[in-house]
């Protein structure tokens, strides 16, 4: 449709009919009418919204939306269709490991084609847009969404958050792309005590320079839509914060698209103390920017109020709708309200054997090798036992994963019995994931389980006999997938005790054990690493996820996952980062009594394992780095190259990481910080001379001025397989 025409339905909608285009409601709205009755009285709106309202969220197969749009759109005056947006987070059926584990492949052209994928799984249900990239940089591990972030990097979550955007949208082809809605603006990531919804409090400079840009890059990258975050921003909650929505995301970003509230995150700027009402809430939205009101009656019910009493301008709803109105135009829906939604074709793009191939492979490369005595990769003529809860666990793709079906997912226990014969394969149980339930707060999943009827004891003893008849015992255990996600927040990061006795009994018994973690978050691994043989870090891996950690332990596929977040040796560390200040007073070069230094009296400062760690079957070998010069200009570059040689017998993917630290600045600056890097594959033997570009714009940072710009002075340059373990030199820039 042209502007014209779009512009003449526009000018024709009432006030009423422009605030409904405001509102987003959820799918149970949309169900006979006797099914919706309870939620309109829940949250205090009328048919009348329902039957006018812009968007809707979370519904699922293409005859569904079919049939609500249809069923719609016969009741529209204009004809303006709705729009489907979706929580898909790490896949659609074929589902992804979780974005956390993504972040561990180093590979953001393998991650943007999953993405690609999912937008096509997606696109043919009718689904328009996605919640996803959630890019909130996060550095405390107890906060349960860490597993939907790519890591504690704002580097490496910028190429992240790029590969997503462009993945989901492509050229917004209507059978293959949806629209992305990057999420949550801002530094929702960074909750005091890691607790969440919690109070996010950070200066203007630690905001601009680490939490911003992944957000920036999404919306440099053509991210349609931009969801507000549930926290304070410099005191002011998100979703009423001017400052950020208009004056950095409009204004400075220059981002035209729409602006979306998180879940009723608009009236809950009364409970956060910045709103009396309804009506002042709706006012502050509004005011703010923010163009959708998902799932409260705020705007519905008080828009058209403040516009007749003279509080608000109608200026800002025209905005806002134009901005709607416009989205919806560039999908294509005004043509075909239908879109993309296909039933036949659904059935033949879902759960394709090509989309399960690259998910197997995605999988592999997320999954990260943290201890290795030697025992892998397993011989496929030795017996075996996999034994732990997750043995024989569905529930493979997190907590996020909601069209996931458990029937689709490959498990551990399956995917093993097909790397070793039948003779040499047992099973069992072992224990439960969880003893204590209750703490899940009954939802979901965790309902039904606690109606299982269990054997602690009886499940013990199978254990331990399938232990005694293997050459080497497999441990599946891990979090419960309620245990992260939002809404999980942890005070305790270790695995939990009924899994801790359970490893060390089948331990006891002196068989080579592999422990494989299931998990949404860095877990306190620093009591277990003694105990056991080798550690597999699984994360959730997915549909094929079980396919993908066999093939790891059998050798078929060489682990090369790097972390994205540092594993705490204790969580009195969160947060936790590898780029984080010296103080006047390092532990490892202070003058001072190291009584009085900047440590903690009962673990040591360093992580258990480091931002960019992750095991091999093979061995590289760094050389020295090299500089074609030791002085940089703001017209010139240093080319910095260094050789990497694979002195194993097995070919392994290599991520080579480039870190440069600012030795002093106007502001203090981290000890390191990643600047590039490249992961390329190299046989037994090879090797392969690496070349990074270092120019002044790499150096950039928020002055004591808050000026963005480069400081001249010395810089160390680092490039290692990973934070700690590093090559260094030295250059300066003039």
């Amino acid at each position: 449709m042209n502007k014209v025409e779009l512009q003449k339905i526009f000018d024709d909608l009432t006030l009423k009919e422009k605030i409904y285009q405001l509102v987003q409601l959820s799918g149970e709205f949309f169900k006979s009418d006797t099914l919706a009755v309870g939620p309109k009285q829940k949250l205090g709106i009328d048919q009348e919204v329902v039957d006018n309202v812009g968007s809707i969220f979370n519904v699922f197969g293409a005859e569904q939306l079919i049939k609500i749009q249809k069923e719609y759109l016969e009741k529209s005056r204009h004809k303006i269709p709705l729009l489907f947006m979706a929580d898909i987070i790490n896949g659609y059926k074929t589902t992804y490991p979780i974005p956390l584990a993504l972040g561990c492949t180093w590979n953001p052209e393998l991650v943007k084609e999953g993405m690609s994928n999912t937008a096509e799984e997606a696109a043919v249900t009718g689904i328009h847009i996605t919640f996803s990239p959630m890019v909130d940089l996060v550095r405390d591990a107890r906060w349960g969404r860490v597993m939907e972030s790519t890591g504690e990097d704002n580097y490496l979550n910028c190429e992240f958050a790029k590969a997503f955007v462009e993945g989901y949208q492509g050229d917004l082809n209507p059978d293959k792309n949806i629209a992305s809605c990057v999420k949550h603006f801002a530094a929702y990531g960074a909750p005091e005590g890691g607790r969440e919804y919690n109070t996010v409090d950070m200066s203007e400079r630690r905001l601009r320079e680490d939490y911003l840009p992944a957000y920036k890059a999404a919306v440099d990258s053509g991210c349609e839509l931009v969801m507000t975050s549930f926290n304070t921003v410099d005191g002011i909650p998100a979703s009423g914060n001017k400052w950020l929505m208009r004056d950095v995301l409009r204004e400075e970003w220059g981002f035209n698209g729409v602006i979306i509230s998180d879940y009723a995150a608009i009236q809950e700027l009364i409970a956060h103390g910045v709103a009396e009402d309804d009506r002042e809430a709706a006012k502050l939205g509004i005011e703010a920017g923010v163009d959708i009101d998902m799932k409260t009656p705020v705007y519905s019910n008080q828009l058209e109020g403040l516009v007749k009493d003279g509080v608000i301008s109608e200026e800002f709803i025209d905005e806002a709708v134009w901005r709607i109105l416009n989205l919806k135009n560039k999908l294509g829906l005004f043509e075909n309200p239908y879109r993309g939604a296909n039933i036949d074709k659904e059935k033949e793009v879902i759960l394709s054997p090509e989309k399960r191939k690259l998910a197997r492979k995605i999988s592999g490369e997320s999954i990260v090798l943290l201890e290795n005595n030697g025992v892998l990769p397993l011989s496929k003529d030795k017996k075996v036992a996999v034994i732990g809860p997750y043995g024989e666990s569905r529930v493979l793709s997190g907590s996020w994963a909601i069209n996931s079906n458990p029937k689709d997912v490959i498990t551990l226990m399956d995917a093993v019995k097909e790397k070793v014969s039948e003779e040499n394969f047992t099973y069992a149980k072992g224990c439960e994931m969880i003893e204590d339930k209750s703490i899940l707060g009954g939802f979901g999943r965790a309902v039904e389980e606690e109606k299982i009827e269990v054997d602690p004891q009886k499940d013990m003893d199978e254990a331990i006999e399938a232990a005694k008849k293997s050459d080497i015992v497999i441990m599946a255990l891990g979090e419960h997938p309620l245990q992260s996600g939002e809404g999980g927040s942890r005070t305790e990061l270790s695995l939990e005790k009924i899994q801790l006795d359970l490893l060390e009994k089948v331990k006891e018994l002196g068989k080579p054990v592999v422990l494989v973690v299931f998990n949404g978050r860095p877990l306190v691994l620093t009591d277990v690493v003694g105990k056991v043989d080798a550690i597999v870090e699984a994360w959730f891996p997915g549909t094929e996820g079980g396919n993908a950690v066999a093939d790891v332990i059998f050798g078929d596929v060489n682990p090369s996952g790097k972390l994205t977040m540092s594993f705490p040796r204790r969580v009195g560390q969160a947060p936790l980062y590898y780029n984080e200040f010296n103080t006047g007073r390092p532990v490892k070069t202070s003058i001072h009594n190291s009584r009085f230094t900047s440590r903690y009296i009962d673990v040591e400062n360093s992580p258990l394992y480091p931002f960019g760690y992750g095991l091999s079957y093979t061995k590289y070998e760094y050389g020295d780095i090299n500089l074609n010069s030791d002085k940089l200009t703001n017209d010139s570059e240093i080319i910095a190259t260094i050789k990497v040689k694979n002195v194993g017998s097995v070919a392994g993917l290599e991520t080579v990481q480039l870190y440069i630290q600012d030795i002093k600045g106007s502001v203090v600056r981290p000890v390191k910080e990643l600047k590039g890097f490249m992961k390329v594959e190299l046989q037994p033997g090879e090797e392969k001379e690496f070349k990074f570009t270092i120019n002044e714009e790499m150096l950039r940072f928020y002055t004591a001025s808050m000026e963005f710009k480069s400081e001249p002075g010395k810089f160390k340059l680092y490039i290692g397989c990973n934070s700690s373990e590093v090559k260094e030199t030295n250059f300066e820039l003039l």
